[in-house]
């Protein structure tokens, strides 16, 4: 064997080294190709959720800000009727019955003297569960 044929044997086979080399990095390029494209089909559906959560959360949170502004003199309207003796408690504690039995806010109002408010508030704290 002559020098030039090992050289060439050498370099056939350091050609095929090279391709296998070549062919395993495309397959393994191809791999990770295919997993960055399902992490980012993942991430999306991760940001609409997210986007839908945030949304549901800025509702809610305006919802509980009427609910504190509708019902903001509730605590003073208790205290004053707790400030007024058994008799108004006594009447309060009629009121809750009869929202129990299903009474709505505008008989409570003019049976106990309740404003409007409170005696929504009554109702729907304490009244019957409407049904569909």
């Amino acid at each position: 064997m002559t020098p030039t044929v090992v050289l060439a044997i050498a370099a056939a086979g350091l050609a095929i080294c090279a391709l296998t080399a070549a062919l395993i990095a495309i397959y393994v390029v191809r791999r990770w190709q295919a997993r960055c494209d399902s992490l980012e089909v993942s991430l999306a559906a991760v940001r609409r959720e997210l986007e839908l959560v945030a949304s549901i959360s800025a509702r809610t949170g305006r919802r509980v800000q009427r609910v504190e502004h509708k019902y903001s003199g509730v605590e003073e309207r208790v205290d004053l009727v707790e400030s007024r003796g058994v008799p108004a408690s006594g009447s309060l504690d009629q009121a809750i019955d009869l929202a129990r039995h299903g009474a709505d806010s505008e008989r409570l109002a003019q049976e106990f003297g309740l404003s409007s408010g409170e005696a929504e508030l009554v109702a729907r704290l304490h009244g019957r569960t409407k049904s569909a």
